[in-house]
């Protein structure tokens, strides 16, 4: 079994919008023919419909099926939308906001990470590990399973700067683990980051199954000034024996790839 997925994430539509980048995310799919396309969160600036549908507009531009789940900018910016419906507008253009995709080769669950009342911070949803745990047990054996978060697990390997973990995140990676998780994907800092639990976590029995933690850099730029954010994606490769997650960063004409990391998988 061999299978390629796609990963971006923070495309802030509604400023700073680039028809190249459009266009060579497009060809970019068409080339490499993944089976899934996700989005992990803040499609949009500032929570609006209509940059919420601009987004949309560019993913159904993929030739394949998309996951998308919303990120902290995904939510009204201003009470009190932000708290009485802080998921409207996402659920009037995306639907759900912890969707299950299955496709060849390939099983990714979306859990919404967003706390209306924490602008950066985010946390685990309560039913997300049960819910992961149930669309693992019914996909098929040997497919890649995938939890998609907004919010990050491993750190930024370089700014923080007020954007922190997943809260409680050493019992989310626990949980998550458990439910059958093998790569936990994830955005929100602007930076790409691939690490393998084991490579900052002791081995031990109960808690030794192998995770990916892999968060994609932004595919937008909404701060362009700020030379600490990277843009580009990651590029998901698994056969049965192995998961490879590619970082391929924007150069202002195409994506270039500029890293690979490989692990076992099991």
């Amino acid at each position: 079994m061999t299978g390629c997925a796609i990963h971006f994430s923070d495309l802030h539509r509604g400023v700073r919008e680039t028809s190249a980048l459009d266009d060579a995310l497009v060809a970019l799919c068409h080339d490499l023919a993944p089976v899934l396309a996700i989005a992990s969160g803040d499609l949009s600036n500032r929570g609006r419909v209509q940059e919420l549908r601009r987004a949309k507009a560019l993913l159904d531009r993929l030739p394949a099926p998309v996951l998308a789940v919303p990120g902290n900018h995904d939510i009204p910016y201003t009470l009190p939308g932000r708290v009485t419906r802080p998921w409207r507008a996402f659920e009037e253009v995306f639907g759900s906001v912890q969707p299950v995709v299955t496709a060849p080769g390939i099983v990714a669950c979306g859990l919404n990470s967003v706390r209306p009342w924490r602008h950066q911070g985010g946390r685990l949803p309560g039913d997300g590990p049960g819910r992961a745990a149930e669309a693992f047990a019914a996909a098929d054996a040997g497919a890649l399973r995938v939890v998609v978060l907004h919010h990050h697990l491993a750190g930024a390997p370089w700014r923080a700067a007020r954007k922190l973990p997943l809260k409680r995140r050493d019992a989310a990676l626990s949980a998550l683990a458990a439910s059958g998780a093998e790569l936990i994907v994830g955005g929100h800092i602007h930076q790409s980051s691939v690490v393998e639990r084991h490579e900052f976590e002791a081995v031990d029995a109960p808690r030794g199954r192998s995770v990916v933690l892999a968060t994609a850099p932004g595919l937008g730029r909404p701060r362009p000034r700020r030379t600490g954010e990277a843009q580009g994606l990651h590029v998901v490769r698994w056969t049965a024996r192995e998961l490879a997650v590619e970082t391929h960063v924007w150069d202002g004409g195409a994506f270039v790839r500029t890293a690979t990391r490989t692990f076992p998988r099991g």
